[in-house]
């Protein structure tokens, strides 16, 4: 901008007054934006009143030279600039302050041309203060931006080097303090599975854009709820989180359940889906064995119908062990295999023992008459040769059920 329609308009002695005061002026702006701006006030006084008076100083003077000169400042001036707002976003003040701390600075030059000023050149003085402090802002912002970005790319290469090093049992080999972290004396893993959102099903809507957006929602729910960014690995349907605790990891899964559950409900509020999590607990150094029962608890929990929820091990201590294979897993499964002549009938079967063995509640969920569902326990029992009546047999089929749920490929989680 050069200023040729406002020629004439502005005395160049205006910016002389500003000139004439750098030092107080730029102690007043420092001072008014410790006051102003806890962040500021809370800077060591080195820096304060070092680097942060020094940049201030720097901007009077180029608002002094734009009154002078009506031209903006220079590329120069603007690299400097953006170099002090990449040191702010290196010590984390956040980049409102930093702005402000710019619009205190121009409010005080706009109060000393005011009070030196004829009145008539006021209008053209605030404007190119205006202009002047719109090159600032979105020099400051620039220069913000970019060494945020480089921060959180730095961070994000630190929290994968961290947890493929956990993953693989690599933790002994991390070195926390060059990695900027500190390894818990425990890791709860948890791993889930992540279901569709209703918009990845719509015609109308970019099924990866939502899917994106789904993740990215448990992400950011995640480390706001544990306050810290936390090791994570997402997909669209499934996820691991290892999730720092200070419990030993004998004990961790069960008395950390209650927060665990409380972490869990709200990942399904914010991202809009069910979520199934197994969560095991070890040492940094054992995390490939609590991510690999996790995974299975996870497993055995969608496998056997479980609501979303997390499940540690306690919860699931019969199913789980039920699920494992060996030869009496197989015997168990070829219990039901004459089930197969009515489709209907394993679904019963099913719905009967998550109902409580209540035959009202399993027509009611099955959406059929109660005296169907008598017919299809008879056929169950007339088939398998177990009675339904029986304690004993009634314990055998329901370890039947779980084995051929655990064997069936068409059922989710699988082992």
């Amino acid at each position: 901008m050069t200023g040729d329609k406002s020629a004439g308009r502005l005395d160049k002695s205006v910016g002389r007054f500003l000139i004439a005061d750098v030092p107080g002026l730029a102690e007043r702006v420092t001072r008014r934006i410790a006051d102003d701006l806890p962040v500021y006030g809370r800077l060591p006084a080195e820096e304060l009143h070092g680097d942060v008076r020094t940049i201030v100083g720097m901007t009077i003077r180029a608002f002094a030279e734009v009154l002078r000169t009506e031209r903006m400042p220079p590329p120069e001036f603007l690299e400097k600039v953006r170099l002090s707002a990449a040191r702010r976003a290196e010590e984390r003040l956040p980049v409102d302050a930093v702005v402000s701390a710019y619009h205190y600075g121009a409010a005080i030059c706009v109060e000393e041309v005011t009070a030196t000023a004829e009145p008539h050149e006021l209008i053209e003085a605030h404007r190119l203060l205006l202009d002047c402090l719109r090159e600032i802002t979105s020099a400051v912002t620039a220069g913000y931006v970019a060494e945020s970005q480089s921060l959180i790319g730095e961070r994000d290469a630190a929290r994968h080097t961290v947890l493929s090093a956990l993953l693989d049992g690599r933790g002994a080999e991390l070195d926390p303090a060059h990695l900027g972290i500190r390894l818990p004396p425990c890791y709860l893993a948890l791993a889930f599975t992540i279901g569709r959102h209703p918009d990845e099903d719509r015609a109308d809507v970019d099924a990866t854009v939502a899917s994106r957006r789904k993740i990215r929602r448990l992400r950011t729910e995640l480390d706001r709820a544990l306050g810290h960014p936390v090791l994570t690995r997402l997909s669209a349907d499934e996820g691991l989180a290892l999730i720092p605790s200070d419990s030993a990891p004998d004990r961790a899964p069960d008395t950390q359940r209650a927060r665990l559950a409380k972490l869990t409900a709200s990942l399904i509020t914010v991202s809009g889906v069910p979520l199934t999590a197994g969560v095991a607990a070890s040492t940094p150094a054992e995390v490939p064995q609590a991510v690999r029962l996790a995974t299975e608890l996870r497993d055995t929990a969608v496998g056997t119908g479980r609501p979303p929820g997390v499940y540690p091990l306690t919860s699931l201590l019969l199913d789980y062990q039920l699920t494992r294979a060996s030869p009496a897993r197989s015997h168990l499964a070829a219990l039901l295999s004459p089930l197969t002549e009515g489709p209907d009938l394993p679904a019963t079967l099913r719905t009967y023992f998550a109902s409580n063995l209540d035959r009202r509640e399993t027509a009611s969920r099955l959406h059929v008459h109660p005296n169907t569902v008598d017919y299809r326990l008879r056929r169950i029992a007339t088939l398998t040769g177990l009675d339904l009546t029986a304690h004993t047999d009634l314990l055998t089929l329901r370890a039947a059920l779980t084995a051929h749920d655990a064997t069936d490929p068409q059922r989710p989680g699988r082992t």
